[in-house]
């Protein structure tokens, strides 16, 4: 037996799993409540605690491994010149490296806007703008404005190449932190993300777990390699490309229903599939992750007041349910207390009716859609963003699909149809579910065993 560690320090808990290396088995799993607050060692040594008493067998561990997303996780602010393309370049660079972008800019940034920016609740800046040779104007002005507020977090500079001199001209000796990257759109509608990713990953390994009390655990677990969605990202990834002779599931989806947000992970080109469809927009990377901050079972229960209305609720719940609930008040309660748990079979139908919720618009909001444009010379259509109907595989996880006795019935709604017909949801996946939660540990062992990694996923994925 050669048993290795892999850890999550997540927001609510610290879950480990350990892996027998030498038979390629998981020989169990714990977790215990994430104390940030005091010293975030009390909750892994709890959750340790409870894993070796429980697995007498194991001797001595090998090795650990960890990623984290506790402290409210990795939070970024993408700045661009247009929505459509620089801005939404920035945030997919953020949301590829597993953060969350809790602040968005486009254009000139003004004073007021830049103010805002650095009393934000924020960790890095992604700064980025214009292609290579065309308006450089626009990201050497918000630069200025960086300095003229004195940003106090790190700041990426990743947009128009010809604009670097002049930043950093601007930036030098000031005492920001900055680093100048690879523009993240090189080319119209081209995305080039790799090394602004990697800056966002050292910059969270060096800087930012330290500044959120996760760095003291380093001296007796090792490094915290990434953030938690990351590591997600890459056992997706993973378990969708294959390793080697060990071949992969082919396009995929990982849908996460967590307390605050829904994060949906996808695997796969998502080129038209009809030959009269003409793609537009932004280049649609191969591993999409988007994450919905306004649908999440708990912390962010009350936003759904806003996203649907009672009569719409109440279409969530199935026919012999008891769907006669005070709904502002049942999702108050959740949003005031996030550590509720469903006691009656009522309280179960609510919660139910939420996940489907979340994962029903966010869906909508992650897969692409097709226009219809009337033309002279016919009906015209056009796709924005990936084609995911062939899609072979979703895959769930988060506490309330791991939980529940059919999260199944949560799931369908990802091939909802009824009123959605332009948009390219999944036509016919077959479902799995992540039941032991061990996506995220999978992520980071596959950066030293990814066959170990990908072969536990395919014999635990239920």
């Amino acid at each position: 037996m050669k048993p290795y560690l892999l850890v999550d320090f997540g927001s609510t808990y610290t879950k480990l799993t350990c892996v027998d290396l030498e038979g390629e088995y998981i020989i169990g799993t714990s977790k215990a409540p994430t104390t940030v607050e005091t010293n975030v060692l009390d909750g892994y040594d709890r959750a340790l605690e409870w894993l070796m008493k429980d697995h007498p067998e194991i001797d001595e561990i090998s090795g650990i491994s960890a990623c984290s997303s506790a402290a409210g996780g990795l939070k970024m602010a993408a700045i661009g010149l247009v929505e459509e393309l620089t801005v939404e370049a920035a945030k997919r660079t953020c949301l590829g490296a597993g953060a969350i972008v809790t602040e968005v800019f486009s254009h000139h940034m003004n004073k007021r806007e830049a103010k805002r920016l650095k009393e934000a609740n924020i960790d890095i800046v992604l700064l980025a703008g214009g292609t290579d040779g065309g308006n450089k104007e626009c990201i050497v002005h918000n630069a200025q404005k960086l300095k003229d507020v004195d940003i106090q977090v790190p700041v990426i500079i990743a947009g128009n190449k010809d604009a670097q001199d002049d930043i950093d001209e601007i930036l030098e000796n000031t005492g920001i932190e900055y680093y100048i990257v690879n523009n993240v759109m090189p080319k119209l509608k081209i995305l080039n993300v790799k090394e602004a990713k990697h800056v966002i990953r050292k910059i969270f390994i060096d800087k930012i777990i330290e500044a959120k009390g996760i760095k003291k655990a380093e001296a007796k677990i090792g490094e915290i390699i990434m953030p938690t969605p990351e590591a997600v990202l890459l056992a997706a990834e993973l378990l969708s490309n294959g390793y080697e002779d060990e071949e992969g599931y082919g396009e995929l989806m990982i849908v996460d229903i967590g307390g605050a947000t829904t994060d949906v992970h996808t695997m796969g080109d998502g080129y038209p599939k009809r030959t009269e469809v003409v793609l537009k927009g932004l280049q649609e990377p191969f591993a999409k992750r988007t994450v919905e901050g306004d649908l999440g079972m708990r912390y962010s229960a009350n936003a759904l007041l806003s996203l649907v209305s009672n009569f719409e609720f109440k279409k969530y719940f199935e026919e012999d349910d008891d769907c006669e609930h005070d709904i502002q008040t049942s999702l108050h309660r959740r949003a005031e207390n996030v550590d509720f748990i469903p006691k009656t079979k009522s309280e179960e139908d609510f919660d139910e009716a939420i996940a489907k919720i979340c994962c029903d618009m966010s869906m909508s909001r992650h897969v692409g859609h097709v226009e219809v444009v009337h033309t002279p010379l016919g009906e015209m259509y056009y796709q924005t963003g990936k084609d995911l109907t062939d899609l072979k595989y979703v895959i769930g996880t988060g506490g309330v699909l791991i939980n529940h006795d059919d999260a199944k019935k949560i799931l369908k709604q990802v091939n909802k149809k009824s009123d959605k017909k332009l948009e390219l949801r999944p036509a016919n996946p077959s479902i799995l579910i992540d039941k032991s939660y061990i996506l995220a540990a999978m992520g980071i062992l596959s950066q030293k065993y990814p066959k170990i990694a990908l072969k536990l996923m395919k014999q635990y994925l239920m």
